[in-house]
């Protein structure tokens, strides 16, 4: 069965074609960093005309990639939620016109479930039961995974996400769109050490997290070195990036290792755009050598929103007899606001 997925729920328009039986045959991307750049985030009314502009012909582009027309395609996938109602809509309206034109059944997916089942396209691939992290610039939750559609939510942040935290902290150091990429890279510049920088929830009972005591610590201390004789040095700046990565990485891994020997599970899942971060990748590798077990991250590129991850979490709610394929109905909604871990919900009943 081959599924033709959209994912355009914030800046990047992703289109791909994944097959039941032999995985990812295609995708294609279209980011829009460089649009948002001068407005220093996500524009949504831009956004949403942008998807309009990229979605057809990122179809045309995987479905070339793949030697494929549309007559081959089963069924037709999309992000239904979270995300920005406008930029969801644009690709939740394609797959439904699309599946309503051809015949086919149209598969809504959550964005989150996306990310989560994303790392099962890497080799090797992790088997179920595990623990999984989600980090990304919206969500940052911890999930033990018991299968598709079977998700039980551990701890997440209470405010500000750690891509959040990433991207506000690059902004106060003056440094470009977007900020997490940015802050990591002239952290590699810095001394992690020259700043003692508080690492929020670190050490609480739960596995909650929360990020933006961090940031206004960050504020705090950028004050304080620009107030003084000469002001702010670029050398400075490097460690106070450092110290900055240091700690929201510390709180991700410490959480991350408490969770996995709360479960006793051996198996750890990172996904969403932060599981790029080379620092918490090797800490987490080397936090569970430690425990005897494995880490597991998708590509990295498909560490960022992509239609991959839509296509293939579709095909493998599938394969997990959780989707009518018998349903044509063609009425739809988008879910800007949608916990994953919420059994009741339509697309993950």
């Amino acid at each position: 069965m081959i599924i033709l997925g959209y994912e355009s729920s914030c800046d990047e328009t992703g289109v791909a074609l994944v097959c039941t039986e032999r995985g990812l045959l295609a995708h294609s991307l279209h980011s829009q960093v460089a649009m948002h750049r001068d407005y220093g985030g996500v524009v949504p009314e831009l956004a949403s005309r942008d998807h309009i502009q990229r979605v057809l012909p990122l179809t045309r582009q995987a479905l070339d990639a793949a030697g494929l027309t549309l007559e081959d395609v089963d069924a037709i996938a999309y992000t239904a939620g979270p995300g920005l109602a406008g930029a969801l809509l644009v690709g939740a309206s394609v797959a439904q016109s699309m599946a309503w034109a051809l015949g086919l059944p149209a598969i809504p997916v959550h964005h989150l479930e996306g990310h989560l089942l994303s790392p099962l396209l890497a080799a090797p691939a992790p088997s179920f039961p595990f623990v999984a992290l989600l980090v990304s610039g919206g969500h940052t939750q911890l999930m033990k995974v018991e299968g598709v559609g079977r998700y039980e939510l551990l701890g997440e942040t209470l405010d500000d996400a750690a891509g959040e935290a990433f991207d506000k902290s690059a902004k106060l150091l003056g440094l470009g769109y977007p900020g997490g990429p940015e802050l990591s890279r002239l952290a590699q510049q810095g001394d992690a050490a020259a700043f003692d920088l508080p690492r929020p929830m670190l050490h609480s009972a739960d596995l909650d997290f929360s990020f933006s005591g961090l940031k206004t610590a960050v504020l705090t201390r950028l004050k304080a070195l620009e107030g003084q004789p000469g002001g702010l040095t670029e050398s400075q700046r490097a460690d106070l990036a450092a110290a900055t990565e240091a700690a929201i990485v510390d709180v991700l891994g410490g959480k991350a290792i408490k969770a996995m020997k709360r479960s006793g599970l051996k198996r750890l899942v990172v996904a969403g755009g932060v599981g790029a971060n080379r620092l918490l990748r090797q800490r987490l590798v080397d936090e569970m050598k430690k425990l005897g077990g494995e880490v597991f991250f998708p590509p990295l590129d498909l560490c960022t929103d992509n239609g991959a991850m839509i296509a293939f979490a579709a095909a493998q709610r599938v394969q997990a007899g959780l989707v009518d394929l018998t349903d044509r109905g063609h009425a739809f909604t988008v879910r800007p606001r949608w916990d994953l871990h919420e059994q009741s919900a339509p697309a993950l009943a």
